[in-house]
């Protein structure tokens, strides 16, 4: 079992970093696998709501985003983490993953995150990390995927990596967080092998309010 740590953050190492590698520590006591994904610096584009990856099942614009959906494919777990940036995610992870999870629905073969468990974490100096929680939650919930909490909301606080590892709880929190991802894959791969099946899954109805 493996579970894939985005770090959305421009800053390689820096405070997302480091929440995300006291997550990985603890992955690995719990016999769970992960790694790190970065980001980076590379400008990602929003997304153009053209709809060709409907009919071609990847996006248009050539960036990472797609080498990333297939990439992601093998993984059982997902942890996004972004900083807060004017009390939102950063631009960059909001442009993947907008991307990201659109075209992961329309794509064929093994499902990309259906279904798979998924938590946000994040990061800031100060304030703005709830609603930051809010936005990054809304693509699990979209897409049927088990959302995975911690013991309080999954933040720490700092303005440098040095200032989060002085916040205790928020890294125990990290802690906890990853103990019930662990524990959720050890029950799904549990319940598999006893022969529960994933729901089924029904074709999509849209309701239009304005007719």
């Amino acid at each position: 079992m493996k579970v894939l740590l985005f770090n959305g953050s421009p800053h390689k190492n820096g405070c997302t970093y480091t929440a995300l590698k006291e997550i990985e520590k603890t992955l690995a006591q719990e016999g769970i696998g992960s790694e790190i994904y970065q980001i980076g610096t590379e400008p990602i584009a929003a997304c153009r709501a053209c709809y060709a990856c409907s009919k071609l099942g990847r996006c248009v614009i050539n960036d990472k985003v797609n080498d990333f959906v297939e990439y992601a494919r093998d993984f059982d777990g997902f942890i996004f983490g972004s900083p807060v940036h004017y009390a939102s995610a950063c631009g960059g992870i909001t442009a993947f993953l907008d991307r990201a999870f659109f075209v992961a629905a329309r794509s064929q073969g093994k499902p990309v995150f259906l279904h798979k468990p998924g938590a946000a974490i994040v990061s800031a100096r100060r304030a703005g990390t709830t609603a930051t929680l809010d936005q990054l939650n809304k693509y699990f919930t979209i897409t049927q995927m088990p959302v995975i909490s911690g013991r309080y909301w999954n933040m720490v606080h700092g303005k440098s990596p040095e200032e989060v590892l002085q916040d205790e709880e928020g890294l125990q929190n990290m802690r906890i967080l990853a103990r019930n991802m662990a524990w959720h894959l050890k029950c799904r791969e549990a319940g598999e092998k006893a022969g529960i099946q994933v729901p089924e899954t029904e074709d999509v109805i849209m309701t239009n309010f304005i007719r």
